[in-house]
């Protein structure tokens, strides 16, 4: 497919006080080899510099006042104008091919509706850093696909067909800010949405979220209830 025919692309980063990961999550998506679109910022009821930052960096930003990622991620969705939406979270960090890599994919398979990665924890103990988010990664995805049939998303590193997500957005949680967003996401998509997952299709992000036994137990938890439609 030529470059004149590449779909257009939205990245759509939530963001609640995290300035200085949003900082440089934006500045990485500043130096694409394939420039989106658009970046679309939601402010989910921040009260630091995170929207100043965005409007530094020359994103959209989007307010979204019911506090979590469901009701975030789902305003940037909304407001996203590009062919295909792609999502970051605000301590990911994009490789410079991010986004190519975004175009390449649904511009060489037009029938896939979602593509969706993995990643690398550039917080965690070097020597450990892609070892232990594969892991967790492994079991997210295993998991997940044993109870919905198919293939899940990962919101820290996810692109979706502008189509994929009108087909959806009526019937997503928005108002639960427990409820995985992505996951929900991948549960209204259904087994009739091709989602397909890109093992190297990798950002950095942070280990901070899986902290300590409890947290990841109940992580792994809420996904599990979530996918099996328990929530």
């Amino acid at each position: 497919m030529t470059a004149d025919h590449a779909p257009t692309v939205s990245v759509v980063v939530p963001v609640r006080d995290d300035a200085r990961a949003l900082d440089l999550c934006l500045s990485l998506l500043a130096r694409q080899t394939v420039a989106p679109l658009e970046v679309v910022v939601v402010d989910n009821a921040s009260t630091d510099a995170s929207a100043l930052v965005a409007h530094r960096w020359g994103a959209i930003v989007v307010s979204e006042p019911r506090v979590g990622i469901p009701a975030a991620a789902a305003a940037g969705y909304d407001a996203a104008k590009g062919d295909v939406i792609a999502r970051l979270d605000a301590d990911s960090r994009p490789d410079p091919d991010w986004v190519q890599t975004v175009v390449e994919r649904m511009s060489a398979d037009p029938g896939l509706d979602a593509l969706t990665g993995t990643g690398r924890f550039y917080d965690a103990p070097r020597g450990l850093r892609t070892a232990s988010c594969l892991v967790y990664l492994g079991a997210y995805y295993t998991l997940t696909h044993l109870a919905l049939g198919h293939t899940a998303l990962w919101g820290s590193c996810m692109a979706m067909r502008s189509g994929t997500w009108q087909a959806a957005r009526q019937d997503v949680v928005r108002d639960d800010p427990e409820v995985h967003d992505d996951l929900d996401l991948a549960f209204r998509c259904g087994p009739v949405r091709r989602i397909k997952l890109c093992h190297s299709w990798r950002v950095g992000v942070s280990a901070r979220s899986l902290r300590g036994r409890r947290q990841r137990r109940r992580r792994l938890d809420r996904a599990w209830r979530e996918s099996t439609g328990q929530v």
